[in-house]
């Protein structure tokens, strides 16, 4: 099978040059930095190559058009039915005798899991040092419309699962893209586009779900103890995570429903101490975004440079319109699709609307962006092709100093945040990796063990790299299956649309049963 052979060439050629780079002269982490580089950088290339004539990467425009789309076509579901939302994930219509595997409230925590990451701390830091403040203006914006995206590829993911004897789940993309368009009359369209996004989906798991999580997890860790071969790194954090994904979803979720609030909780609230000890500033650094998102105030590329950075790390951050969440919510003990849906609408604005703009306005507050004191204008790097930062760090780096000019310790506390983050959102891009991976090679025991070890090794390989890289390949594959499931979405929102109506409709006449 082509999609067998493309990904097993994939993996065995990267993990062989990673073995033999041991005996390199320049040692493991640049020959498997420069070998990666060099594989990935036609495909990088494609997926974030402008319109004609402009630097806006058409990739951006896909996911900002699909979110505004769904928010129109939906009513503006994602305000409308927020209150109902916080309902069904504190647990008061569901029914414990449905099918599935997890609570709503785990399928959120795993799901979120996989997208409350180091896109929240790194990815914002290279947002807001590349575009300025304004680019938080823009990642807002983003996570809010990308609501509408999650609703409709999680309630699909639910509706088109496939349900086996054991109480075991698979669904995703993958499914409602072969299940859906055949009953809409396309049945080979379906099938193509389910194939195509398994082989992206098994790229982003062992890109942006694993490869940049156990770099940047790195970084932070090298920052507090100092150098050392991140290879090293990279084999304690592969069999922490293999000793959980070995258990399965059960196990996965029964891991992030604990560890997701204990880091969202230990995030923000160091976020806001730093905010509150920084309080006269408040006030400015908002000036400071809304000013930046329409003038760039002195950003290269201006308001461009801003709504572009925004809008990445916002789709790289929340994952609207991917649709791996939909992977994670389609195992929900539910027998109403469209619940799910509800759900999932909260993940971007927790993850985007809440966490990134935490991040942001750490960064923002306490001054690691230089400003020139003549015109009150951020200082462009032109080398560098960023914001001039004290101590000249970018990443993951940038939002440690920030923290850092604060109190002296925070750095160990973002460290910590920083490990578990990169922890969380592996365990669940490996299942996400793992589902794409048995739709293409069949259920069974021999299979899930196969892609386990890949991943596993894809961590040593991550943590050993450059951010350059890491990054640009992570952005490439999330946002290549973001390129099929939106055009299989454009199919099937009628289908959701349905769903909401009828559900709506009996959640009024009372039909919808309240549990508690």
């Amino acid at each position: 099978m082509f999609q067998k052979t493309f990904i097993l060439a994939i993996a065995a050629t990267l993990a062989a040059r990673a073995a033999q780079a041991q005996n390199a002269p320049q040692g493991i982490d640049a020959t498997i930095n420069a070998a990666v580089g060099a594989a990935t950088g036609p495909f990088v290339n494609f997926i974030f190559s402008p319109f004609p004539g402009t630097s806006f990467p058409w990739i951006v425009l896909w996911l900002v058009v699909a979110a505004t789309i769904f928010t129109l076509y939906f009513g503006f579901v994602q305000f409308r039915s927020f209150p109902h939302s916080i309902a069904l994930v504190s647990g008061k219509y569901s029914d414990p005798d449905d099918a599935g595997e997890v609570s709503h409230f785990q399928a959120l925590a795993t799901a979120l899991s996989g997208t409350v990451g180091l896109g929240n701390i790194a990815g914002v830091a290279v947002a807001v040092s590349i575009g300025g403040p304004g680019a938080t203006f823009w990642m807002v914006l983003a996570g809010l419309m990308g609501m509408a995206s999650k609703f409709t590829e999680c309630t699909l993911g639910v509706k088109y699962r496939n349900e086996y004897p054991d109480g075991s789940v698979s669904g995703g993309p993958m499914y409602y893209l072969k299940k859906g368009l055949a009953e809409r009359g396309f049945a080979g369209l379906g099938k193509g586009l389910a194939i195509l996004f398994s082989i992206f989906c098994v790229l982003g798991a062992l890109g942006g779900g694993n490869m940049f999580q156990a770099n940047q997890a790195h970084a932070q860790i090298t920052n507090i103890v100092g150098d050392y071969p991140g290879w090293i790194t990279g084999v304690i954090f592969a069999a922490i995570v293999f000793s959980v994904i070995v258990g399965g979803l059960k196990s996965i979720a029964r891991v992030t429903e604990k560890v997701v609030p204990f880091m969202g909780v230990l995030y923000v609230g160091t976020a806001l101490v730093i905010i509150l000890m920084n309080a006269d500033q408040i006030g400015w650094a908002f000036g400071q975004i809304f000013s930046g998102a329409f003038t760039g105030l002195g950003i290269a590329g201006g308001l461009v440079g801003a709504l572009i950075q925004g809008f990445k790390r916002a789709a790289f951050s929340n994952e609207a319109g991917v649709g791996s969440a939909a992977i994670a919510h389609s195992a929900v003990r539910t027998k109403e699709p469209i619940t799910e849906g509800y759900v999932s609408l909260l993940e971007p604005f927790i993850d985007t609307v809440v966490i990134c703009t935490m991040t942001a306005l750490v960064i923002v507050i306490t001054g690691v962006l230089q400003i020139d004191p003549d015109t009150g204008m951020y200082i462009w790097d032109a080398e560098q092709g960023r914001v001039a930062t004290v101590g000249n760090v970018s990443g993951v780096a940038l939002t440690s100093a920030a923290f850092g000019s604060a109190l002296a310790f925070f750095p160990y506390v973002l460290a910590l945040a920083v490990i578990l983050f990169a922890f969380s959102t592996m365990i669940s891009w490996s299942y996400y990796g793992l589902k794409a991976w048995t739709y293409m090679f069949g259920e069974g025991r021999a299979q899930e063990l196969s892609f386990k070890i890949v991943f596993c090794i894809f961590v040593v390989i991550g943590a050993a790299m450059n951010l350059g890289p890491v990054i640009d390949f992570s952005d490439a594959a999330i946002f290549a299956m973001a390129l099929v499931n939106i055009f299989g979405l454009y199919f099937l929102m009628p289908i959701v649309k349905a769903e909401m109506v009828s559900y709506q409709a009996r959640l009024k006449t009372g039909e919808i049963k309240r549990y508690s």
